[in-house]
């Protein structure tokens, strides 16, 4: 009886194992600018009416995420709990709100929180070739965006916390 329960556990344990390895994202650790080019040529062709932002993996190497984001309009604020959020303007202009408080706050997920805009909080014009870094528990936002806004977003997940 004892056999079999060691046996059972050994059996779920390792069924448990293969499904948290099968959802890791493949690991990518090269991107070429033409592949960007392709990646922004995909996202305005994906992207819906009134849907202001599409998300496209650039490179994954886990616990890190490096993303492309299409912003076409203006989308929700944001605070992200546990990580830190570094963007690169890849192309076009806008204005980042960072600080001051949610407008509107809700919890979107288990480390995240969203709001219609922001409180307060310093706007900043940024454009092309532009590095920002958003430390954690800060709000930020888009609020302004001038035709459109190719980003690199990388989340830096505090040290310690689990990544995505």
């Amino acid at each position: 009886m004892l056999l079999m329960r060691a046996i059972s556990i050994t059996f779920t344990l390792a069924v448990w194992t293969v499904a948290a390895v099968a959802q890791q994202p493949a690991m990518k650790t090269y991107t070429s600018a033409a592949d960007i080019q392709a990646l922004i040529a995909k996202s305005k062709s994906e992207r819906k009416e009134n849907q202001p932002t599409v998300a496209q993996p650039i490179l994954r190497l886990a616990p890190y995420n490096a993303n492309l984001e299409y912003r076409a309009s203006v989308g929700p604020a944001a605070i992200h709990e546990k990580e830190a959020e570094m963007f690169y303007v890849i192309d076009g202009t806008a204005t980042l709100v960072t600080g001051g408080k949610l407008a509107e706050e809700k919890r979107t997920n288990a480390e995240n929180l969203s709001g219609t805009g922001i409180e307060g909080g310093t706007p900043r014009n940024i454009g092309k070739g532009d590095f920002i870094i958003v430390p954690e528990n800060t709000a930020h936002w888009f609020s302004k965006i001038d035709g459109t806004l190719v980003l690199m977003s990388f989340h830096v997940p505090r040290s310690g916390a689990a990544a995505h």
